[in-house]
């Protein structure tokens, strides 16, 4: 009974309280305006807590009826902040929106939760959607270079779909993954990031340091990249179309090869060298052997004549003795290109995305649809994207929201399935082909031999299939049949969803208000479906009748979350605690099948004749975490930070480590002895932090657990045997991070100037300790190594003009790590990594190679410097002893001798960009990066310089080459067989510097627009990947972070043309 009475009392109280607010109404009518004074049409006028509203007309006006004077108005449009505007006693009122993009530069979006730029002591950079989506890309990731400083980013390559790796602050560790987490709408993605359109990104940030990633524990050692999604907005609703078409070529220039003659002059000349100078003939003598043997140089042993491509000469007769020259009557049956056979430079990209978006004062929706598509600069490949993606979120009472984000992807692929040296890589073997192969087939006269039905057919330099002669190199392959005979493909259907549900009111005079209970759930699910088929009748599966490779790969994980905040602000006195539980599982499963004797124009297993793989494997992990922050803010003026987070994790038998992060920073602005400063000075932090975050991504899912495998020499036997030893100790990489830096503002916010250094050092690095091959092992995983990466970051935003129908916003950034090995395995300071070692002392990956002393003037022979010799011991023996530099053209006793040529790290990297607006109508923007210093080796433009054997083009730098005694240059000799160190005269210069990005856009003026009903139109052009400025033209400098360059094909440059409509 007590209870229905006090239900009835609190009934009445309502009811009273409705009818005491509907005493007191009025009609309220104003404007809603821009910054600028534009009216802003068709702006949403909510009365906060009713679905009463109206939208603004053409001259940004609104009326309201029945309003209650204790009303509030929420007002909102795309683009601007939501304002909240009391009524009172007002009947008219002006309202101004500031622009969005003010927002997300003050508000950040960091680890589980937003922070204020002013009160944020870590470091962590935000970049807005629109400035990722001028680039024309498929993957995000290569939007993100140039606009964070400290930040490095690959190029990515040319294929279509593809990413680009991301370093932050350098390469944190040695075997471990050194790439950061990706966190999409605050949970962990293990998706593609190539299933998540662009356009759906609101802002993107990265957290560089640990009081900014702490809070991720066992993984945001290296960095974290949080990725936030659109969302709705409290308007009517807003329908919203992009779409774009351009065109796709090749962003580097190629290799400068030669061409035809040259060629077949310089393997004339080579064999003559190697007549004259290696078996001492004279001149005459080695001209005439140079002469009769050219024909099996290059045209091969069987019928050699078949490769002649001068028809009205023999190999024999073509070069004119005398001056080492073809005959200038020499007339060239064909002269085909490879590389313009395989590559398709006006390639098409198309992009439509539609969206929805809108909302009450509860709710907000947005709901996108996305289309992709994107041909391949190399013939034949191509990637295709569909995306939907719905995001709501309700404030279905004051004290519980839920919200729900879900997209969904499918694409599909044909690639490139070959990155590495053999012939089967089509863009490397098309690359150094000799020019003297033609691409289809001939017949002895140089006339193309066409099939029944009149078509080319392709030469495949094997007598089986063209009937004539054998190519001296890559027999029984063509680089364009490679790419339409054989087929690499696969299809990627993608489920990523992100739900929560939030306890807390929103009412300011409620006792908990600030206290809010959030419990999140992240899904994200991946089926990947791949295909190659080897061509049955040429190629590496002629042999077997064909062959067909199946795997299918599923990726499950989850993120379950619970959080607990407070948020209030006493006074002076500002408070923001954090109390979570997380738990996070992640599931992959493999399955792979091959058979050969394919039916040819089946892509399936079952008819297939005989079976040469079948495996399938499972890989489970799972990770317990309890965390916690404490933020206290003091006058505005001080602010501390603290947090702490256990992670358990499934890869270590001990499986807790522990992580923290303390962070302080002080806005000296705001101090009272800095009062005469704030007509120029608008804000000015100094801020300090240091923190312990962990990495246990060490690739293996096992750290501590000994392996066994099931590949038995007889495959009819069963069972297994120990493959791999474990180490029970194995435990965390752990990174010490050290952040300090200043940021101030200045000129009524004109000028942003932000420096930071950082020192970070990586300790417990999982190294494997060798040990003596009699065990059966050769060796287990250990926590030993040490490494230092430290560095300054400069980042400099100003608006240089700022007039009522011209602005320039600019931007500068750079930034220098330099990295070090502090420790090694066991005592060990030395691993050896091919041309590059990891040293204590050195940086990762320094250059290990002979040093070359030039070429001697008198015999052609390439010069090394040299500290091994060969001498006779008290044995009798040769024997290699060390002694002190010297000059030699021993090419083992310069193999012995290796010197440090520094590394891929620059000495200095960053980006350099501008806005402009023009009579507010015209964008205009570009953006470029420059790096500065450091080595690539070429491995490409070392195997075109010193050619070794017969089929490989020269470079056009080998036209420096000896050619007589006396000749003074650093080109040595040709020769047949030549042998050569490999050595530093194959690093080449990284530096560049890259054009990157330009777009101009035009947004068509309201009057125009307004009587077709549409909010905007824009419409832009754009250029991606413009110009690359460096050392050496074909090489990609930006291939990767180690030092090497890329063996698949090159970035694409894009133009396209846009169009983007608001209604």
């Amino acid at each position: 009974m007590n209870r229905i009475t006090a239900f009835m009392w609190c009934v009445l109280a309502l009811v009273c309280t409705i009818s005491a607010t509907a005493q007191n109404k009025q009609s309220v009518s104003g404007t809603v305006k821009d910054a600028a004074g534009a009216a802003i049409v068709g702006a949403h006028v909510l009365i906060e807590g009713t679905t009463s509203g109206v939208s603004t007309d053409k001259d940004g006006a609104f009326k309201l009826p029945d309003v209650a004077s204790d009303a509030t108005l929420i007002v909102s449009f795309i683009g601007y902040r939501e304002a909240r505007v009391a009524v009172g006693s007002r009947t008219f009122l002006e309202i101004t929106l500031e622009e969005a993009s003010e927002q997300i530069e003050d508000v950040m979006v960091v680890a589980y939760g937003t922070a204020k730029k002013e009160s944020f002591t870590g470091s962590a950079s935000v970049v807005k959607g629109e400035e990722l989506q001028k680039r024309v890309v498929g993957n995000i990731t290569k939007s993100v270079e140039g606009t964070v400083a400290g930040v490095q980013v690959t190029s990515g390559g040319g294929q279509p779909g593809e990413g680009a790796s991301i370093t932050i602050r350098g390469i944190g560790s040695i075997n471990a993954a050194a790439t950061p987490l990706y966190v999409v709408d605050g949970i962990p993605y293990d998706g593609s990031l190539s299933s998540i359109n662009p356009s759906d990104i609101e802002s993107l940030t990265v957290l560089k340091d640990a009081s900014a990633g702490a809070l991720y524990g066992a993984r945001g050692a290296n960095g974290v990249v949080i990725i936030t999604t659109k969302k709705g907005s409290k308007s009517k609703a807003r329908i919203s179309y992009k779409g774009n078409v351009g065109i796709a070529s090749r962003a580097l220039p190629r290799y400068n090869l030669v061409g035809m003659e040259d060629y077949i002059e310089m393997s004339y000349e080579a064999l003559r060298n190697s007549a004259q100078y290696g078996t001492g003939m004279d001149f005459e003598g080695a001209s005439r052997y140079a002469a009769v043997n050219l024909g099996q140089q290059i045209g091969g042993l069987k019928n050699p004549e078949y490769y002649n491509p001068y028809k009205n000469y023999t190999w024999e007769t073509l070069i004119d003795q005398s001056t080492g020259k073809i005959h200038s009557d020499a007339v060239a049956a064909w002269n085909e290109n490879w590389m313009d056979e395989i590559s398709d430079n006006s390639a098409l990209r198309t992009e439509h995305i539609v969206s929805v978006n809108g909302g009450t004062d509860r709710t907000n929706y947005l709901v996108s649809m996305g289309y992709y598509t994107e041909e391949g600069i190399l013939q034949n490949t191509d990637f295709t994207r569909y995306t939907g993606r719905v995001n709501v979120d309700t404030q279905a009472k004051d004290w519980f929201k839920i919200g729900l984000n879900a997209n969904f992807a499918h694409s599909e692929a044909d690639y490139l399935s070959f990155t590495d040296t053999s012939t089967s890589n089509v863009w490397y073997t098309a690359q150094f082909m000799a020019p003297v192969y033609p691409v289809y087939l001939k017949d002895m006269d140089g006339n193309n031999v066409l099939d029944e039905n009149g078509n080319l057919q392709y030469e495949y330099g094997d007598e089986d299939d063209n009937g004539y002669a054998n190519r001296p190199s890559a027999q029984g392959f063509n680089s364009k049949a490679e790419l339409y005979n054989n087929k690499s493909y696969y299809a990627r259907n993608s489920l990523s969803s992100r739900s929560y549900i939030t306890f807390g009111t929103v009412n300011e005079e409620a006792l908990l208000y600030g206290l809010k209970f959030t419990m999140n759930l992240g899904v994200d699910f991946t089926d990947y479906q791949g295909t190659i088929v080897y061509d049955k009748y040429h190629g590496n599966a002629k042999d077997q009748g064909g062959r067909i490779s199946k795997t299918n790969t599923r990726t499950m994980s989850y993120t379950f979350n619970q959080l607990a905040t407070y948020d209030r602000t006493f006074g002076d006195h500002s408070i923001n605690l954090l109390l979570g539980h997380e738990y996070y599982r992640y599931k992959y499963n493999y399955a792979n099948g091959e058979k050969t004797g394919i039916v040819e124009g089946i892509d399936e297993l079952a008819p297939a004749v005989t079976t040469t793989a079948n495996d399938t494997y499972s890989h489970n992990y799972a990770i317990e975490s309890y965390l916690s922050r404490f933020n206290y803010g003091y006058k505005n003026r001080y602010y501390l930070d603290a947090s702490w987070r256990t992670d358990g994790s499934s890869r270590f038998l001990d499986k807790w480590g522990h992580f923290w992060s303390v962070g302080a920073s002080w806005r000296l602005s705001e101090e009272p002895f800095m009062e005469g400063t704030r007509s120029w000075l608008d804000n000015l932090t100094l801020k300090i932090a240091y923190g312990v975050q962990g990495n246990d991504n060490l690739g293996t899912y096992y750290a501590y657990q000994s392996l066994y495998d099931y590949t038995w020499p007889n495959a009819t036997d069963a069972g297994a045997f120990a493959a791999r030893l474990g180490n029970a100790s194995v435990t965390w990489e752990k990174s010490g991070n050290l952040n300090t830096g200043i940021e101030a503002t200045l000129l009524g916010n004109r000028l942003g100037v932000s420096i930071e250094y950082y020192n970070r050092t990586t300790r417990d690095m999982l190294l494997q300790k060798p040990m003596p091959l009699s065990t059966g092992f050769t060796g287990f995983d250990t926590n030993v190594g040490s490494m230092r990466n430290q560095g300054l970051e400069v980042a400099l935003r100003g608006t240089i003009f700022d007039r009522p129908n011209f602005r320039w916003d600019a931007t500068l950034m750079g930034a220098f790590n330099r990295n070090k090995v502090l420790s090694l395995t066991g005592g060990q300071n030395v691993i050896s990594s091919g041309i590059s070692v990891i040293e204590v002392g050195k940086p990762i990956y320094t250059f290990y190679l002979p040093k070359v002393a030039g070429v001697d003037p008198a015999t052609g022979k390439q010069l090394y410097y040299a500290y091994w010799t060969q001498t006779i011991n008290d044995e009798g023996e040769l024997t290699n002893v060390r002694c002190d530099e010297y000059v030699t053209d021993d090419v083992s006793m310069a193999s012995l001798s290796k010197y440090y040529h520094g590394s891929r790290e620059p000495k200095l990297y960053g980006s350099i960009g501008s806005s402009f607006t023009i009579f507010k109508n015209i964008d205009v923007s570009f953006l470029t990066t420059y790096s500065i210093g450091g080595w690539v080796y070429d491995g490409l433009y070392n195997g075109s310089m010193y050619v070794m054997y017969a089929g490989n083009n020269w470079h056009e730098n080998a036209k420096r080459r000896w050619q007589k005694p006396g000749d003074v240059t650093d080109v040595p000799m040709l020769e047949v067989g030549g042998s050569y160190a490999t050595a530093d005269n194959s690093l080449i210069n990284a530096s560049y510097f890259a054009i990157k990005n330009v777009t101009v856009g035009y947004t068509l003026p309201k009057r125009w627009t307004e009587k077709l009903d549409i909010e905007s139109v824009r419409i832009y052009a754009t250029l991606d990947n413009i110009a690359m400025f460096s050392h050496m033209d074909g090489m990609d400098p930006q291939y990767n972070f180690t030092g090497s360059v890329a063996y698949s094909y090159t970035p694409a440059r894009v133009i396209a043309f846009g169009l983007d409509l608001n209604f």
